[in-house]
């Protein structure tokens, strides 16, 4: 089993806390109002954990802080930070579930190392940024790899191009998150992306 970085929800007095929740997208219409979708661990039988999501509704009355404790605006939260967020107890049955935030802190990256996979890939979908590539010695041991803001992706000379530049067939290395859903095939976030 993989561990993950991220942070579990719990219950606290009359709010929910998450540590290490992972910022998946941010809708700022203006430096005050807004929302962010956060995914965090949910643990699930047979000590295996899954990713879920919540999106947080931010306000004028959600106080955001920066990694060094100073006040920052909505719009300063970009996809791929890691962050401590405090929420209302009530949600929606929404999916994903939707909850009032009164506190977000911008973290910086969860100490948790990262890992490498090397592969070809077999599917790329622009509209939803992810790939999947099946490993070299396997082609029934596939993952999916979701892309972030955050994802650099280069050649093999190191620099940087598009991720419209990567195509079925094509060899990748691959530093992506330490952890692994569920799902099949499984998916984790991608870092790093370079072709071979």
């Amino acid at each position: 089993m993989n561990i993950d970085s991220r942070g579990t929800m719990v219950q606290r007095g009359d709010f929910m806390r998450i540590d290490n929740a992972f910022v998946e997208e941010v809708s700022c219409s203006n430096n005050s109002n807004g929302n962010i979708l956060v995914s965090y661990s949910m643990p699930e039988r047979n000590n295996m954990n899954s990713i879920q999501t919540i999106r947080l509704n931010l306000n004028r009355h959600t106080t955001i802080l920066n990694s060094f404790g100073h006040r920052t605006c909505l719009c300063c939260i970009q996809p791929g930070m890691w962050v401590n967020v405090v929420f209302s107890l009530f949600m929606t049955k929404s999916i994903p579930p939707q909850s009032n935030a009164f506190f977000v802190h911008i973290q910086k990256r969860p100490c948790s190392t990262s890992s490498v996979s090397t592969g070809r890939i077999i599917l790329v979908d622009y509209d939803n940024l992810f790939l999947i590539t099946e490993a070299l010695n396997s082609i029934n041991n596939q993952t999916k790899f979701i892309v972030t803001a955050t994802t650099t992706i280069t050649n093999r000379f190191g620099a940087s191009i598009t991720f419209n530049a990567l195509q079925p067939g094509q060899m990748v290395k691959i530093t992506h998150a330490n952890f692994q859903t569920a799902s099949i095939p499984p998916q984790t976030t991608a870092f790093n992306i370079q072709l071979l």
